[in-house]
């Protein structure tokens, strides 16, 4: 299950600067800016992010764009299984190698998923006709030009999940955990939220990647509600989604204002949020996620909305 801290048992060998950079030469592997290739090299660093995560042998860890192998390998020492989402194929073809190299009492833990991780689904990652148990833990080194879409997506996808701990450019780790009322906080914030608890757990220096980026990263930890507040339904979370999309289109205006074309109206806008007990003067950076969760419901219910109008 679950916990604060994740238990290693030796039984991998991690990969240093110089076993990373011996990979990528076999592979040929030029990193990518496009696909957000930045690799761990350091030990310390990626059992750090395992430790945060909690993870433990009843776990089955979702790892995402795993590349050489970094992450992968302590996370196996730690969890019971682990399920690696790969977009490039030629790494996804390594990495059970690596595995079986450097852990080979645990190689059999490795699922690898050659797919890319926004349009993979629930389904994709695990058979329970086979009696593979779903997911509990998200842990991953995201590529970040698509961080924060995929973070959210797999969240929705994978409902068992417990915990996510991500490492994401610093500025995004700041948006994602900062409260209402903060400078940074938005839509990523409302929606991170939406899933669970979501603080950050510390920052990570440039020099721990090849190539070096950048930008410092963060990490982010979001401890899922043990008793959901609302409905997690996929209809209920896309309402709640699109009035924080709205809300937030046009921040500096009042809340009566900015959603007046997604409700249909200034006055339809106004008539949702008395409904919710928000106040039409206030601003979207004000609301906590349960607020937009109360203004979505409300709208539901008074038929206020593009999904209650004609098209």
């Amino acid at each position: 299950m679950t916990g604060p801290d994740a238990t290693f048992r030796g039984q991998a060998e991690l990969l240093g600067p110089q076993e990373v950079r011996a990979l990528a030469g076999e592979l040929d592997l030029k990193p990518t800016k496009s696909k957000g290739q930045n690799f761990v090299h350091d030990a310390n660093t990626v059992r750090r992010i395992v430790t945060a995560s909690g993870v433990g042998r009843s776990d089955t860890v979702v790892e995402v764009g795993p590349g050489l192998g970094s992450l992968t390998l302590p996370l196996l020492d730690a969890a019971g299984r682990v399920v690696a989402i790969e977009i490039d194929p030629v790494l996804a073809g390594r990495l059970p190698r690596t595995v079986a190299e450097r852990a080979p009492e645990r190689a059999a833990s490795l699922t690898v998923v050659t797919a890319d991780a926004l349009a993979v689904r629930g389904t994709d990652l695990y058979r329970a006709d086979l009696g593979e148990p779903a997911p509990t833990a998200l842990v991953a080194n995201l590529p970040y030009n698509v961080s924060v879409p995929v973070l959210l997506h797999l969240l929705a996808e994978v409902p068992t999940l417990r915990t996510a701990l991500v490492m994401v450019q610093l500025e995004v780790a700041e948006r994602l955990a900062a409260p209402p009322g903060s400078r940074v906080y938005g839509v990523p914030s409302v929606k991170a939220g939406f899933f669970g608890t979501v603080r950050r757990t510390g920052t990570v220096g440039r020099n721990v990647f090849w190539p070096v980026p950048n930008v410092e990263s963060g990490l982010v930890r979001i401890d899922a509600h043990q008793t959901p507040p609302w409905d997690l339904g996929e209809e209920h979370r896309k309402r709640v989604f699109a009035v924080a999309d709205a809300a937030f289109a046009q921040r500096r205006k009042t809340l009566r204002a900015a959603l007046s074309g997604w409700a249909g109206s200034g006055a339809q806008a106004e008539f949702a949020l008395v409904e919710a007990g928000v106040d039409p003067k206030a601003r979207g950076e004000q609301l906590t996620t349960a607020d937009f969760v109360r203004i979505a419901e409300a709208a539901r219910r008074l038929g206020i909305g593009p999904s209650h109008r004609e098209p």
